[in-house]
C-alpha cells in the first residue's frame, strides 16, 4: 500500500463562525470579545500595587502577563475571578437532600495506569501523573459539579481528569461500569465473597482550579484543559508541521493506517496531538 503525504491529503478545514459566548454572568458576540474585555480588566487589575504585592506574583511586564493569559479562565498571575467562577460553581449544584452529610471511606485500592496516552505524551514534564490515575481519586472523593483544587498542577493533569470524569468512554476505560442513569459501579465482593458491581460515583464533570509558580506549567495546564474550536486548532497545526518538514534534515511525515510516522521524536507528540483533534474530536 502506497504511504500518502500529510500535507496533500488531508482536506482543508472550514471555518467555522463564532457564536455568542457567556462567561461571568457576562454575555460576549464571540470568544474573542470576552478575552477582550477581561483583558482590559486585567490590565487594569495589575496597575494595582496591593495587587502585585500577592506573594509569589511573577516577574514580568503587564504586556508579557497579558499576552499569556486569556482572562478570566487563565491568567499568569493570581486570578483576580477565583471568587466569582466559586460562586457560579456553587450555585449550579444540585441541591443535597436535607440532612446530608459528606462521608468517603479511604480510597483503598491499587491504581495502575501507563503513560502511553495521547493526551500524557503530548507534553513531557517532570513528576507527570497520568490523568487517569488521577480521575480513580476524584470519582471516589466527588460529585459532579465539586470543586476540585491543585496547587502544584504541574502541566495540569487533574484539571484534564475533572474534566473527563463527566465522558462515558473515559470513565469506563478505567474498568468501571457506567449506567444509563448516570451511576458508576465498580467490582466488589459481597460478605459472602461473590463478586459484585457496587455503586462507586456518579458521571459528571467536576469543576477544577489548577495552580502553580511555575508560569509555563500553568500555561501548558491552560491549554490542555480549555476547550477550542478544534477546526481552527487543526488549521493552525497544520501551519506549523509544514514549516519543519522543510527546515529539520530526515524529518518525514506519512499517513499509515490511520497513523502518523513521524521520524523526528521532537515533533511526534505534536502530530499526535493534531490526529486526535482530526480524528476523534474529543480533545480539550
Amino acid at each position: 500500500m502506497k504511504e500518502l503525504s500529510l500535507f496533500n491529503t488531508l482536506p482543508e478545514v472550514p471555518q467555522k463562525p463564532s457564536d455568542p459566548v457567556t462567561c461571568l454572568d457576562m454575555t460576549f458576540e464571540n470568544d474573542e470579545a470576552r478575552r477582550a474585555y477581561f483583558t482590559e480588566e486585567l490590565r487594569k487589575k495589575l496597575q494595582d500595587p496591593e495587587f502585585r504585592k500577592i506573594e509569589g506574583f511573577p516577574i514580568g511586564s503587564d504586556e508579557d502577563i497579558l499576552t499569556l493569559s486569556d482572562p478570566p479562565y487563565y491568567t499568569a498571575c493570581p486570578n483576580p475571578w477565583i471568587a466569582d467562577f466559586i460562586a457560579e460553581w456553587e450555585a449550579q449544584k444540585p441541591k443535597q437532600p436535607e440532612g446530608y452529610h459528606y462521608h468517603r471511606e479511604p480510597f483503598a485500592a491499587d491504581v495502575s495506569e501507563g503513560k502511553n496516552d495521547p493526551i500524557y505524551n503530548a507534553h513531557s514534564y517532570h513528576t507527570k501523573v497520568p490523568h487517569k490515575a488521577i480521575m480513580h481519586y476524584i470519582l471516589h472523593y466527588t460529585e459532579p459539579g465539586d470543586i476540585v483544587f491543585d496547587g502544584f498542577c504541574g502541566t495540569g493533569m487533574t484539571g484534564v481528569a475533572a474534566q473527563l470524569c463527566g465522558d462515558i468512554d473515559e470513565v469506563a476505560s478505567l474498568g468501571y461500569r457506567v449506567h444509563t442513569d448516570g451511576t458508576i459501579l465498580q467490582k466488589d465482593i459481597d460478605n459472602d465473597g461473590k463478586k459484585i458491581w457496587a455503586l462507586f460515583s456518579t458521571i459528571g464533570e467536576r469543576k477544577a482550579f489548577v495552580n502553580d509558580l511555575s508560569a509555563a506549567a500553568t500555561f501548558i495546564s491552560s491549554n490542555y484543559s480549555d476547550l477550542f474550536d478544534i477546526s481552527s486548532f487543526a488549521t493552525e497545526a497544520l501551519t506549523l508541521l509544514i514549516v519543519p518538514k522543510k527546515n529539520l534534515t530526515g524529518s518525514t511525515i506519512n499517513i499509515k493506517k490511520g497513523q502518523y510516522l513521524v521520524q523526528s521524536g521532537q515533533m511526534f507528540s505534536f502530530v499526535r496531538i493534531v490526529h486526535m483533534s482530526l480524528f476523534s474530536g474529543k480533545l480539550r
